[in-house]
């Protein structure tokens, strides 16, 4: 007869005890496949507990497939897969390093905290709670209000005429570059910005795209190579390339439309900080200029509200549309109804325009301070700055490669990011510069950066 220490159980009740110890036996090969089981009466009796817990038991075991229950024969073991030994000890998943902190960052381009509208937000969300619309199911394209307040902002503040049934919104740049992915098919050549942000050739690479790198000149990416390469897609930053900072002329503008239109291509405009202009007006976006439907507009409001809230959007022509909501449509809205519906309320209700109003004079006055005081440093060569975005370029004055800089910066506590490192084709007029993206800076606390910097450029 089976004997169990049901002592031994701890906070287990005695039904689940006696089930796990039958489940053991049974993975162990001590109840051998087929194997009649006790009786019910007969097994409670031994072990001195009731009728009911064994009964507890067997039913568990017969409902997780561990035994087979046989009307007027009893309970059998059932034949199982038996259990692999358990991993060695030395085989544990080890813990996720947590994030570095740093004494200062140029590379990351964190917007200062301290810029969010914190308030008014509660203020909005308290409403959407009190009012229960987020608990609404919410379109794979996004919140209808949402929708409709990101198109009036596009038609107000960039003259772009869409209407909000073109707009997707999705968790993020990264998850709208996914999607785009899908899209335009595994058969995709996509043309990329070199030097450009990795995290785009990375995620079209790893769905396994064609990704084809473009040398940049003074205007943008350049046409001959772009002709050459054989792209049905091109992804582009035109309002301020990251991280050159190159703005795209709008001859430059036509003359790419033209070549979407004889090749029968896309163009992927990322609209990447293009609100922060602090010289001129802004020139008008790809999207709106475009008359027969080649362009896809992105952009997120990552800069000017907060990278955490991960919410981002996209523009879609209407032929592309309709092959979206066929192909992509079972996917369901990727941020949740709540950030949607406040997002939602601060676009329409004029909380965004006066947010944006207030951070960019935050930064105008942050990026005078900091143009001012890097000038100055012994380190730096020369600064390319075009008076737009968070960042600008530093050429350094030092012949010491980059690898050695951010080794030694690393060591210090600074973390830098070169312009080498955005390269898919590596090209040696590329070194020695600095991206500076200056958003997180402190303008009281310049002086400790430059010491620093000072520090790991050995000019001090």
């Amino acid at each position: 007869m089976l004997t169990y220490d049901l002592e031994a159980r701890g906070g287990l009740s005695l039904y689940e005890y006696l089930y796990r110890r039958l489940r053991d036996d049974i993975l162990s090969g001590a109840l051998a496949a087929g194997e009649r089981l006790p009786s019910k009466r007969a097994l409670a009796e031994h072990l001195r507990v009731s009728v009911i817990t064994v009964e507890g038991a067997y039913q568990q075991l017969v409902a997780e497939g561990y035994a087979d229950a046989r009307p007027r024969r009893g309970f059998y073991a059932a034949q199982v897969d038996r259990r692999l030994p358990a991993a060695e000890a030395g085989e544990a998943v080890p813990a996720e390093a947590p994030p570095r902190s740093w004494r200062l960052d140029l590379k990351s381009g964190q917007a200062d905290p301290s810029f969010f509208p914190s308030a008014l937000w509660a203020r909005l969300t308290r409403q959407v709670l009190s009012e229960g619309g987020h608990l609404a199911p919410v379109p794979h394209q996004g919140l209808p209000a949402l929708r409709e307040a990101i198109a009036r902002d596009l038609r107000d503040f960039k003259g772009m005429a869409v209407s909000p049934e073109q707009i997707v919104v999705g968790a993020g740049a990264e998850y709208l570059y996914l999607l785009l992915a899908q899209l335009l098919g595994r058969e995709a050549v996509i043309a990329l910005e070199d030097p450009g942000y990795p995290k785009i050739r990375q995620v079209y690479g790893k769905w396994g795209a064609v990704c084809r790198p473009i040398s940049l000149d003074g205007q943008g990416m350049a046409l001959e190579p772009l002709y050459a390469s054989g792209a049905t897609a091109a992804h582009l930053s035109p309002a301020h390339h990251y991280p050159t900072g190159i703005v795209t002329p709008i001859a430059r503008r036509h003359a790419l439309l033209r070549w979407a239109e004889e090749t029968d291509g896309v163009i992927i405009e990322d609209d990447y900080d293009s609100e922060f202009r602090f010289i001129g007006r802004p020139i008008p976006t790809l999207q709106s200029i475009d008359a027969r439907g080649r362009v896809i507009y992105i952009n997120t409001f990552s800069q000017t509200i907060s990278p955490s809230m991960r919410v981002g959007f996209m523009v879609l022509p209407p032929r592309l549309l309709e092959r979206c909501r066929r192909e992509l449509g079972f996917y369901a809205s990727t941020v949740p109804a709540l950030e949607q519906q406040v997002l939602a309320r601060f676009l329409s209700g004029g909380g965004y325009e006066q947010h944006l109003s207030r951070t960019r004079k935050k930064y105008r006055l942050l990026r005078e301070a900091v143009l001012e005081r890097f000038r100055q440093c012994p380190f730096a060569a020369s600064l390319t700055d075009r008076g737009a975005g968070l960042h600008f370029l530093l050429r350094l004055n030092t012949e010491e490669d980059d690898e050695a800089l951010r080794r030694r910066a690393e060591g210090l506590g600074v973390r830098l990011g070169f312009l080498s490192e955005y390269a898919a084709v590596p090209n040696p007029a590329y070194a020695h510069t600095l991206v500076v993206n200056y958003a997180g800076l402190d303008a009281g606390r310049l002086d400790e950066a430059e010491a620093l910097l000072s520090e790991v450029f050995l000019t001090r």
